[in-house]
């Protein structure tokens, strides 16, 4: 594999993202009061403005800190619940922080939330639409949208690029989704789970993607219960258990102990 373009000219290797003391509280206002009716509702408003004693705190993510470099690949591990995807949010600046601070160096994108799909319109105003949510000029999503409905295979058996995306199955609309994203360079790309819903074939191709774009430069953060993928994409492994980082290391070091882990 050819070397990452990871090194400032002095030779040190240049952050991307910073994460400092990060703390996330989720708050659930009102549980149990009304729930489902408009009156619940408007008394869980009135009542939250004075302080509602139902509100419940959920401490998502605790303390994390660790700082990505650019070039690198990232998979975040753990239980369901750990706060992987909660992470990506943040440093994707859709969660405030309760504590702590986020730094990043250019655009994070978050796959699934930049390249949002809508139902009504069809595959191919939806990968227009995407290339431009994702910063493509409209001459760049022209230059690319052959590669973009090759790359998804969507169209391997049957027009579809040309149906409403409603009439798309969830992995079809996962793979026109990663393709979108990753036809351009990011600064930070994040990916949670979008290679799970893909048969091998598409995997293997997302996961050369993945490899070229840390050539171009930027980092990518991969999301996934595939050990496999981890394995295959990325050069670093975060192990969140519980909301806290409970490991940060090489991919085949942290991906052994969370094995041994989860087979007790």
């Amino acid at each position: 594999m050819a070397e990452h373009n990871d090194t400032a000219p002095g030779g040190e290797r240049v952050p991307t993202v910073i994460v400092d003391d990060l703390h996330i509280v989720y708050r659930v206002h009102g549980a149990g009061s009304g729930k489902g009716s408009a009156v619940g509702a408007l008394s869980r408003l009135v009542t939250r403005k004075g302080g509602n004693p139902n509100v419940r705190k959920v401490h998502a993510v605790r303390g994390v800190s660790f700082t990505a470099y650019r070039g690198e690949a990232i998979g975040l591990i753990g239980s369901n619940g750990s706060g992987k995807s909660t992470m990506l949010r943040a440093i994707a600046g859709l969660l405030p922080a309760e504590s702590g601070r986020v730094f990043t160096e250019g655009q994070p994108s978050l796959l699934g939330v930049n390249a949002a799909l809508m139902n009504d319109l069809t595959g191919e105003r939806n990968v227009i639409l995407g290339g431009l949510a994702m910063g493509m000029s409209q001459d760049e999503v022209r230059e690319r949208y052959e590669q973009i409905v090759e790359f998804s295979g969507i169209n391997e058996k049957g027009d579809f690029i040309s149906l409403p995306m409603r009439t798309y199955s969830s992995g079809m609309a996962a793979r026109l989704r990663f393709s979108i994203a990753a036809a351009k360079s990011h600064d930070v790309l994040m990916i949670d789970e979008a290679l799970a819903t893909g048969d091998r074939s598409f995997q293997k191709r997302s996961e050369a993607r993945i490899r070229e774009l840390r050539k171009e430069a930027g980092t990518v953060f991969l999301v996934s219960h595939n050990n496999k993928s981890i394995r295959d994409t990325c050069d670093r492994v975060l192990w969140l258990e519980k909301g806290e980082l409970r490991m940060d290391g090489p991919t085949a070091v942290v991906l052994k102990a969370y094995e041994e882990f989860t087979a007790k």
